[in-house]
């Protein structure tokens, strides 16, 4: 026997979304309007159907934007270690061997960079006074061409004062700029401290990540900050991940290396046939 009326809609959109019909080139669900017509049914009905798809994890909507297809994504898993080229926070060149070493295709954005007071978060860690101007660059990372992440980096104005005037120019520093202050100063980042935690992403997160509005997809924040070998921070460094794309394993002593068939089952979620040889990374 038929059910509600509301049910037989959402389950033919489900149908329709699980094919691939509605979500393939575009995807955006037919407006609420589009639906009434197309299913002959009043506004509450369709509301209702869309509703079910919600709460299933189907669609999301946007305020102003419509409901959107839930995107099917591979989620990227990163490795924390202690050595520094394995850890969070890569620079551009090690963030693109990473990913391309798991057959994926990385892209970074160039630079965003603009001159900020210093308030909230980048004053305490870069322990600077409220309103001190400080430098700020912005990447944005994608894989297979869906963002995948978002660095912000923040440095002391005094750097540049002194003659690091690559931090203020809009392109990627090759060499990474740790590389480039020991090269320009002579000063070395010895070490840092990274903080990892979950929130609810922000307007502008929301946006460049195609997140719902409601909250419900987190995003991983990690914060990095550098110190020199006086204990001076040279930069703090703030990463976010959407929970629903990315996924991070953490290692400790002497383990054998997964191989790319087994980075690429936990990725996809398909058992794989076991580890590869070992091999360590510097």
């Amino acid at each position: 026997m038929p059910g509600p009326m509301w049910r037989q809609i959402a389950e033919d959109l489900r149908n329709k979304i699980e094919s691939g019909e509605i979500g393939g080139g575009s995807s955006a669900l037919p407006t609420e309007l589009e639906l009434q017509e197309q299913y002959n049914a009043s506004r509450n009905t369709i509301r209702d159907a869309v509703k079910w798809l919600v709460t299933r994890g189907l669609v999301y909507t946007r305020s102003g934007q419509g409901t959107f297809v839930v995107q099917k994504v591979d989620p990227f898993v990163t490795t924390l270690t202690a050595a520094e080229s394995a850890a969070v926070g890569l620079d551009s060149a090690s963030y693109l061997s990473e990913v391309s070493s798991r057959q994926r295709k990385p892209e970074i954005s160039a630079p965003r960079v603009e001159i900020q007071q210093a308030s909230g978060l980048s004053a305490a860690e870069l322990k600077v006074p409220v309103g001190t101007s400080v430098v700020t660059r912005q990447q944005r990372r994608f894989i297979d061409g869906l963002p995948y992440s978002m660095q912000t980096t923040f440095y002391p104005m005094q750097l540049v004062e002194r003659g690091a005037t690559r931090l203020i120019q809009a392109e990627d520093i090759a060499e990474g700029a740790v590389s480039y202050l020991r090269e320009r100063f002579g000063i070395d980042q010895v070490g840092w401290r990274q903080r990892i935690k979950v929130r609810v992403p922000d307007a502008d997160e929301s946006g460049f990540f195609g997140l719902p509005d409601d909250g419900r997809i987190a995003v991983f924040e990690i914060i990095r900050t550098g110190y020199d070998a006086r204990g001076t921070p040279l930069r703090v460094t703030v990463t976010t991940y959407p929970t629903d794309r990315n996924e991070f394993v953490m290692t400790s002593g002497s383990i054998p290396e997964e191989s790319a068939a087994a980075v690429l089952g936990a990725e996809t979620g398909k058992p794989t046939g076991g580890h590869g040889p070992s091999k360590s990374k510097s």
